[in-house]
């Protein structure tokens, strides 16, 4: 096994040299020092950093003032070569491995690390965990290992990468070696997770703001996207932007449409040839043109720091996402602008497509940052607030800088409200979601209600004046203001945090939004879902029959019919054509080509029943 290098302890004033004479800076951001000198002090650490708060020199300094090759493992083949671009302008020795080298390449890369030649060597979590990497490395003088887009290895994350699990192989190789391990977006349980599978040994963890005072956050009801979106950019007077989408054929549509208006852009999507991809990223890195429409394949490691404005046409799938690509926005701290287009429709269709998939535990990680990128849309409550008390940093004063702050919507007297609230979520144990203790306000008569005998508390029921959209509203403001706290471990389970107390006791005022039931995805989905009163036995046989049909016709279950068109069939029982075309989801040409044997078993389960 490797040993730990002799070393010399370099200090905080060497390590400053470095930053002057080859970085150019003068002093260290807000964060760097500590982690820095952390690290020469031969700790781990866990750094939280946010996009464009200089993550990459707490590794890339201490690398300079340690003896030997530091490690650096990252996800973003684009941000390696971009790093390392950098370095060599700088007069650094460093390299990358990944898929995009030739042998020949890769191996003069090998040869300069074990000639000692190289300071910095990136590569992908892929090339790490491989025999003939571990053959090579053996032989490597390590200094340090830096793990980057480190949220990529726990499960809670964003963007889970099950290759990164198995980086806890370089800690038994490198058991005496620091390991940094560093993210702009991590929430309680995935720094948790982080420490755990990469197994940091106390290590010293530096959690920074995850504020960006700077970029003004704005969601608007989508009615006219096109027209609206236009509008916006006109606004924007030939400055630098991003504009996200979910799908490629929106990102084609809208940056052609907006190429006929003149506007300076190009589209971004992982269907383009890298040579198409590679022209678009360096023409925008070089101001050749001001604005790029993308789905989320763009931006990951992109250093430009003149971005202006940052617009989602389309709803993320997580807060994190949201987060993340925001954040690409003003780097150099300069004024910015976030703004997203929401219809409650667009998070009804990525919640129809997201219960497609098997049930599983990654599929309710899922669901739960959906959900709260849904209360995120539709918040009443401070955008910033909801931000940074989703990431665990508590605060309760409001930013002055998002569209709630500046155009306020009607407060009332929301003490009453809240106590109810949290009196169902403390008399039920702490351990239910959202919809069970909203059922048990409003009374309503669940067999899961039944089960736990909740109708029997004294507080079934105290909330019955008040629609479940009404309730749906408070308690995500509640949650948004830090006064609630969704436990992603325990299936989102609703907990009261200290902040709660003196609400509770009626010790101080609260004032909350007045609900606005009009702009609701879960209204919308509510409105869209069949009934929850269907046969669950015909569910079950239907599902089995669909799954037959897709497997002979090669294609996926979902595109034969979907969850909520088979729960539709289990409670309407068509068994005529015309009966058939009434359910949602069945279209002329389907009831043509599967329609039959569904109608066939259909009839039978209804003959059995007779």
């Amino acid at each position: 096994m490797p040993k730990r290098l002799p070393m010399t302890s370099p200090t905080l004033i060497e390590a400053k040299t470095v930053l002057q004479n080859v970085f150019g800076y003068q002093s260290f951001r807000q964060g760097q020092a500590e982690v820095i000198e952390a690290i020469l002090a031969q700790q781990d650490c866990l750094v939280i950093m946010t996009t464009g708060g200089g993550k990459s020199l707490c590794y890339q300094v201490p690398a300079l003032c340690l003896e030997g090759m530091t490690l650096v493992i990252s996800p973003l083949i684009s941000l390696m070569k971009d790093q390392v671009d950098q370095l060599l302008t700088n007069g650094v020795e460093a390299g990358y491995l990944n898929s995009s080298q030739s042998m020949e390449e890769q191996q003069g890369i090998e040869q300069k690390a074990l000639s000692g030649q190289l300071k910095l060597l990136y590569l992908s979590p892929e090339k790490v965990m491989t025999a003939h990497f571990f053959q090579f490395i053996s032989h490597c003088k390590i200094s340090l290992i830096a793990v980057d887009e480190a949220h990529c290895v726990s499960q809670w994350g964003h963007d889970f990468r099950p290759e990164y699990t198995q980086l806890r192989g370089l800690r038994h190789t490198f058991a005496n070696i620091p390991l940094v391990a560093l993210t702009a977006t991590a929430d309680p349980t995935t720094r948790f997770d982080i420490i755990q599978h990469l197994g940091l040994e106390k290590p010293h963890t530096y959690l920074g703001s995850f504020d960006r005072p700077n970029i003004r956050y704005t969601v608007q009801e989508k009615f006219k996207p096109m027209d609206q979106l236009i509008k916006f950019l006109n606004n924007q007077q030939g400055k630098s932007g991003i504009i996200y989408c979910n799908s490629r054929k929106k990102v084609e549509e809208i940056s052609e449409k907006l190429a006929t208006r003149r506007f300076s852009v190009m589209g971004y999507h992982a269907g383009m040839s890298v040579q198409q991809r590679e022209t678009v990223q360096n023409a925008f890195q070089r101001d050749n043109i001001q604005i790029v429409v993308a789905t989320v394949a763009f931006g990951m490691g992109i250093n430009k720091s003149n971005v202006r404005f940052v617009v989602h046409f389309d709803l993320p799938r997580s807060i994190e996402s949201y987060y993340q690509e925001t954040g690409r926005a003003g780097r150099d701290d300069l004024p910015s602008e976030a703004l997203m287009f929401y219809d409650p429709a667009d998070y009804g269709w990525l919640y129809k497509v997201l219960l497609e998939k098997p049930e599983s535990e990654q599929r309710e990680v899922e669901q739960h940052k959906l959900q709260a990128i849904g209360a995120f849309a539709e918040s009443q409550t401070c955008r910033r607030l909801v931000l940074l008390n989703y990431f665990g940093e508590s605060r309760q004063a409001p930013c002055q800088n998002c569209d709630v702050c500046l155009d306020p919507p009607k407060k009332y007297d929301a003490l009453l409200d809240a106590q109810k609230v949290m009196s169902v979520i403390y008399r039920t144990g702490q351990r239910f979601g959202l919809h069970h203790i909203i059922a048990v306000l409003r009374g309503l008569n669940h067999q899961k209600i039944r089960e736990y005998q909740h109708d029997s508390l004294s507080v079934y029921g105290i909330g019955k004046d008040k629609s479940q959209e009404y309730w749906v509203s408070v308690t995500r403001q509640l949650i948004h203001l830090g006064l609630i706290r969704q436990n992603i471990t325990n299936h989102s389970s609703l907990q009261l945090t200290e902040e709660a107390r003196p609400i509770l006791r009626g010790e101080t005022p609260l004032e909350l939004a007045m609900p606005r039931l009009n702009f609701s995805a879960t209204a919308f989905i509510q409105k869209q879902q069949t009934s929850k009163h269907y046969d669950k036995d015909l569910f079950a046989r239907l599902r089995f029959l669909r799954k037959q049909i897709a497997d002979k016709e090669n294609i996926p279950p979902f595109v034969v019919f979907n969850d909520a068109t088979l729960q539709e069939m289990a409670e309407f029982l068509p068994t005529t054509d015309s009966e058939m075309l009434a359910i949602n989801g069945v279209g002329e040409r389907k009831l043509e080509r599967f329609g039959p044997p569904f109608l066939q078993l259909i009839r039978e389960h209804k003959a059995r029943r007779a």
